[in-house]
């Protein structure tokens, strides 16, 4: 509403949650914390997936790489919520599980042979 000498308006604000992660994240990583920096960024489940998917998983609690990956495979239930592993975990599991009898049935075997 406008007149020639008064006016009035109005608005509202909302506020940008992927924005300020990503604001948060250039903080901590320009700090020198680039494994906060990136957790920061995993909490949205696309870039979990994505991290996922091209072999580099989120850090877990401290842990980065193949040790993430495992502890990922432990605990899918801390992804965030519709990630790739939630979906996936079990069939995982299984698959890890059959390798390792797999493994463990080659060193008796092998330890068999050598005697």
């Amino acid at each position: 509403l406008q007149t020639g000498i008064f006016g009035l308006s109005g608005g509202t604000t909302t506020t940008d949650f992927v924005c300020q992660r990503i604001k948060l994240s250039r903080s901590v990583f320009g700090m020198g914390l680039k494994i906060a920096g990136i957790a920061l960024l995993c909490q949205d489940v696309r870039v979990w997936d994505a991290m996922w998917m091209a072999g580099s998983p989120c850090p877990f609690m401290g842990k980065i790489g193949n040790a993430a990956r495992d502890e990922w495979i432990k605990h899918p239930e801390k992804s965030p919520v519709g990630s790739i592993i939630r979906k996936e975990a079990p069939a995982i599991v299984a698959a890890a599980q059959k390798k390792a009898v797999e493994n463990s049935l080659k060193q008796i075997q092998d330890n068999e042979w050598a005697e």
